[in-house]
């Protein structure tokens, strides 16, 4: 009897669970449609015109300063062209000049590093020492005949 009214209760608490998991989607259901209703009920009551003449204030005062920097940026500009058109000449030579220099550097440490590297592979390839780390080329019997002759 214990049992069964254990079971009983079991139950009828998954059905009241059951029961309050539908309440509250509900309510959340309920509280989501009161908010569009009143998000739709401000847009209908908001007065459209007056919207649109502020924001095309805001516009014409965006274009008007917009225009006005243009035109100071052009001003600074034309300016600047006129102050740096002999400049440039000197500027463009002196860089010229360096890069042709830097070219001439880079082939110069690229042609030694050639040859560096062609010393140390010719005396690497000269000295004959037996490797004690790492794989070795040769099979085993014959690692084993050559140390058997070494001693």
């Amino acid at each position: 009897m214990a049992n069964d009214s254990r079971s009983e209760r079991e139950r009828l608490k998954e059905e009241y669970k059951a029961h309050y998991r539908k309440m509250r989607e509900i309510k959340e259901r309920s509280s989501r449609a009161k908010r569009t209703q009143n998000i739709a009920g401000a847009l209908k009551s908001m007065d459209k015109t007056e919207m649109l003449n502020s924001f095309d204030d805001f516009l014409y005062s965006v274009k008007h300063k917009l225009a006005s920097v243009e035109a100071r940026l052009d001003l600074a500009m034309d300016s600047l062209i006129d102050e740096s058109e002999d400049r440039i000449t000197e500027q463009e030579m002196d860089e010229e000049i360096r890069r042709s220099k830097a070219k001439d550097t880079l082939k110069q440490v690229k042609l030694e590093m050639g040859l560096l590297y062609n010393e140390i592979e010719e005396q690497a390839n000269n000295i004959k020492v037996n490797k004690t780390i790492g794989r070795d080329s040769t099979p085993l019997s014959d690692r084993a005949d050559n140390e058997l002759e070494d001693e």
